[in-house]
């Protein structure tokens, strides 16, 4: 029987779990300040946003700064924590990216698709710095999808 740090990376999965919550946390308390859309409003060819206004640089900053606090907590340390936080982030707006041309609209929720890209993406990216092996990475994916899709309603 496989015990819960053999297939969940549990430092990954916090500092994921801080990127992720980081940017809707700081959006509660600051409201509209400080809320550049990281697109800047824009639209390709298709009439689409390029990310939508959800993706602002605040939220981009503060996550990834978050993540680097996380990565100290875990002993990681900041740098490491930064550039997961920074991969994960990546990852996100790689969805938010996918679903604009998709046709969905800006913070409507995808299941997997708002998830995976996110989870993987920093995973992959830092397999062996953080020393994760495939177990881990997939394991750890498939919590934070979960515990991300359990606790979306306290986002909207």
């Amino acid at each position: 029987m496989w015990s819960i740090q053999e297939v969940v990376d549990l430092p990954a999965l916090f500092i994921l779990i801080v990127a992720n919550s980081t940017p809707v946390v700081v959006a509660r308390f600051l409201a509209e300040r400080y809320s550049a859309p990281i697109d800047a409003n824009r639209s390709l060819r298709d009439g689409r946003a390029l990310f939508g206004a959800h993706k602002t640089w605040r939220g981009l900053i503060s996550g990834i700064v978050a993540a680097g606090f996380a990565g100290i907590m875990v002993s990681r340390g900041f740098a490491v924590g930064a550039l997961f936080g920074a991969m994960a982030l990546t990852g996100d707006l790689c969805s938010s990216f996918l679903k604009r041309r998709l046709g969905f609209i800006s913070g409507q929720s995808i299941p997997l698709l708002d998830q995976l890209p996110e989870a993987l993406l920093p995973m992959l990216v830092l397999r062996g710095t953080m020393g994760l092996d495939t177990a881990a990475m997939v394991g750890t994916a498939i919590v934070f999808t979960l515990l991300d899709i359990l606790t979306a309603r306290f986002r909207a």
